[in-house]
């Protein structure tokens, strides 16, 4: 069985519209997001996003999915699904503050693009279906560009570190030689160097 596309639907243009906006978006956020954990506390970043994504999950829940939330009987094998969820999603924004600080935003993005592929297994193993070899084209372009990315973020990394120690040493020598040449500064001025104008001039 091959898959197939789904049927167009009823407004194409403005499904195209609210994905763009919603890829916009999600990208503003991973950007901020990166730039408040480089620049502040990860620990504070992961207590707002706890704080704020409940309260508007639960305003969206009680505007958008009010009379699903009625009718749904809840038992186990409906109970269990949320719990799932919530635990994936814990683990998924626990993590992902780490990845930003250490990868970058461009760098998670692109390995979530990799995250089809499991869909792509478990449509072959566990419902034995058939799945156009673009998928796996498409899989292998994305894993050349995760190396690529990589290969050429290190390099330049490695760089910076480079700069950065080849000027603190040079500041470092700076500051020796000048320590070095401050003790015999006072040298030629005698013995009466540590003594008070009036003192030096009683003396002589």
């Amino acid at each position: 069985m091959i898959l197939e596309c789904p049927a167009e639907g009823p407004s194409p243009l403005k499904g195209d519209m609210l994905v763009i906006a919603g890829a916009t978006l999600y990208a503003v956020s991973n950007v901020t997001e990166e730039y408040i954990v480089k620049k502040s506390s990860r620990i504070e970043v992961m207590a707002m996003l706890g704080v704020f994504g409940a309260i508007i999950s639960g305003i969206q829940i009680s505007i958008l999915e009010r009379e699903e939330l009625r009718s749904t009987e809840w038992n186990a094998s409906a109970v269990l699904p949320f719990i799932g969820f919530a635990l994936a999603m814990f683990l998924f924004y626990s993590t992902v503050p780490i990845i930003l600080k250490i990868c970058g935003a461009t760098m998670l993005n692109l390995s979530l693009l990799t995250s089809d592929m499991w869909a792509v297994l478990i449509r072959i193993f566990a419902y034995h279906e058939k799945v156009d070899w673009m998928y796996f084209v498409a899989f292998a372009g994305t894993a050349i560009g995760l190396i690529i990315y990589s290969y050429k973020g290190s390099r330049e990394a490695a760089e910076d570190t480079a700069q950065v120690t080849g000027a603190t040493d040079e500041e470092a020598a700076t500051e020796n030689h000048g320590a070095e040449r401050v003790p015999g500064a006072g040298e030629d001025d005698g013995p009466d160097t540590n003594k008070s104008p009036s003192e030096a001039a009683t003396s002589r």
